[in-house]
């Protein structure tokens, strides 16, 4: 069953979330693996970002232990035993988040984790997660660090990291803004949003020497209230605006600038616009440039695998499969592939060192496009990307991407063993288009 976190200074789930959450139940009593999912569970990262993660958990860990997933993942179970899922609230300080990651893993006998969406919280529990030697996979959180400052032996992530996003949104805008002159950027107070800054603006210009940047603002985490920050911009005459806000601050400043009409003045690039583009609807300014960290929710690659995804994930929430739940699903899907060729190479359940080496370097089927452990010695995805722009199509009411680009992963993240910022400052030195 799902189990609730009660660690001091967390408090319960909200009774809404809680509600929400169905017991995913192991399909044998004789083998488990306890598997501890952690995502936001309240606060402003719940609605658009971690409900959907906690949604595609539960609904793909019910299919793997029904054995109702399509091939290549048909076979019941992760490394041959059933999964029990511990759920956790990511939400708290950096210090509480790494107190739950002990109680998951020493407390809980978590086997392995799969979880975090804020940067901040992925860098706070590495150094744990590699200290208790507990296989851990990142989901969502997107700085380059935590596998550029040191290697790893029991962290992977198998979303691609922050780099891609921003290389790949120069990429769009130079290519669909050939006469853009000039740019500047609002983004989070934090390694995340600092992160992402930087690769944008070095990728701009390297690929477009001499452009100007106007002005840089960075608010706090969960701000809420741009005002201030919207005047900069207004006041700056950018041809663009980046920002990779996400959670309450994307929604919030969305709305807060369509009020002052910036977007009327600067072309908007949201390079985690997709978790708002449906919750917003006409709300969400046409024209917008729009990322999802990768190929996913409507820029999501027709495949098998996708569509059952997309149709059941519907099915059962009654919303679209956005891409934190593409991004839980990939990590799910990855550990399960990672635990059956361990257990195949074993004849048996495999240990963590073993799923560790198998998950090394690894490729496998991702929902909606192909997963590589490419980089950061195996231990770090690389994907393809894709960017389009928004349209809300008044006939149906329905959100729309048109003008979508697809960009290949070779193109958008630097050779294993380069470090991202040296990579984009070589002008992308390599870079497969």
């Amino acid at each position: 069953m799902i189990r609730k976190s009660h660690s001091r200074g967390r408090g319960v789930l909200a009774a809404a979330a809680v509600a929400a959450v169905a017991a995913v139940a192991p399909a044998s009593a004789q083998e488990t693996m306890r598997l501890g999912v952690v995502t936001f569970v309240t606060g402003a990262a719940a609605g658009p970002f971690g409900i959907p993660a906690r949604n595609a958990a539960e609904l793909l860990i019910e299919a793997i232990n029904a054995g109702k997933v399509p091939e290549p993942y048909a076979a019941k179970g992760i490394g041959g035993a059933a999964v029990e899922m511990i759920l956790v609230d990511e939400a708290g300080t950096t210090t509480q988040v790494v107190q739950e990651y002990r109680n998951l893993v020493e407390r809980r006998n978590a086997d392995a984790v799969v979880g975090y969406i804020s940067s901040g919280s992925c860098l706070a529990v590495t150094p744990v997660a590699e200290e208790l030697k507990k296989l851990t996979v990142f989901f969502d959180c997107g700085t380059p660090r935590v596998f550029e400052e040191a290697a790893r032996s029991y962290v992977f992530r198998t979303a691609s990291h922050a780099t891609m996003d921003g290389v790949g949104a120069a990429r769009y805008v130079v290519e669909k803004l050939p006469d853009v002159k000039s740019y500047g950027g609002i983004n989070q107070n934090y390694a995340w949003g600092q992160d992402s800054w930087r690769d944008f603006n070095l990728a701009m210009q390297a690929l477009k020497p001499g452009i100007k940047v106007t002005t840089e603002q960075f608010p706090k985490l969960f701000q809420g209230q741009f005002s201030a920050e919207i005047s900069a911009l207004l006041l700056s005459g950018s041809d663009v605006v980046h920002s990779s806000f996400w959670n309450g601050d994307l929604e919030s400043f969305v709305v807060q600038q369509s009020a002052r009409a910036l977007h009327t003045k600067s072309r908007l690039v949201l390079t985690a616009g997709e978790t708002a583009m449906f919750r917003l609807g006409a709300k969400m300014p046409d024209g917008v440039v729009i990322g999802a960290r990768g190929p996913f929710g409507v820029l999501a690659r027709k495949t098998p695998l996708n569509d059952w995804f997309r149709q059941a994930y519907h099915d059962r929430f009654n919303v679209p499969a956005t891409y934190p739940s593409y991004h839980m699903a990939h990590a799910i899907l990855g550990l399960k592939a990672a635990a059956d060729k361990a257990a195949a190479a074993a004849g048996k359940r495999p240990t963590t060192e073993q799923i560790a080496k198998a998950f090394e370097y690894l490729e496998f089927e991702g929902v909606g496009t192909k997963v590589r452990m490419a980089i950061g010695k195996g231990h770090q995805a690389i994907t393809e990307t894709a960017y389009g722009t928004y349209k809300f199509d008044k006939s149906t009411g329905e959100p729309t991407l048109v003008d979508i680009t697809h960009y290949p992963a070779e193109c958008v993240n630097p050779p294993d063993g380069v470090d991202s910022v040296e990579w984009i400052k070589s002008g992308m030195k390599g870079a497969k288009c």
